[in-house]
């Protein structure tokens, strides 16, 4: 496992910043903040809140459940991220964060 920690890692630090980058185009291309026809942000942040958990079927919807709740409530600093941090980054990084409270506290119960 320790050999795939740094290729995982960078590959989803890739599709983070990919994903920071085309969520600021749809923004720009929609003229809304955040709106609710991008999507990308939840797909990195369910990839955080799976990140090397196995995936069995519990494990997949505690995950989803989990990331949407935390994703709705917005803990900080996720909350902070969503309202002051402006563009693509802003629309992502609140659902990485979210996506890392998921993941951890999927640890904790399962």
């Amino acid at each position: 496992m320790t050999q795939a920690v740094v290729p995982t890692l960078l590959l989803l630090t890739a599709l983070t910043v990919l994903a920071c980058w085309v969520a600021g185009r749809a923004e720009e291309i929609l003229g809304e903040h955040d709106s609710n026809e991008i999507v990308i942000d939840e797909v990195v942040g369910m990839l955080v809140a799976l990140l090397w958990i196995p995936p069995t079927f519990p494990n997949l919807f505690m995950a989803f459940a989990l990331f949407r709740i935390l994703d709705v409530v917005k803990l900080w600093p996720a909350n902070a991220i969503d309202r002051r941090m402006p563009g693509g980054a802003g629309v992502v990084l609140d659902d990485v964060v979210s996506g890392l409270y998921a993941n951890l506290l999927l640890r904790l119960i399962a």
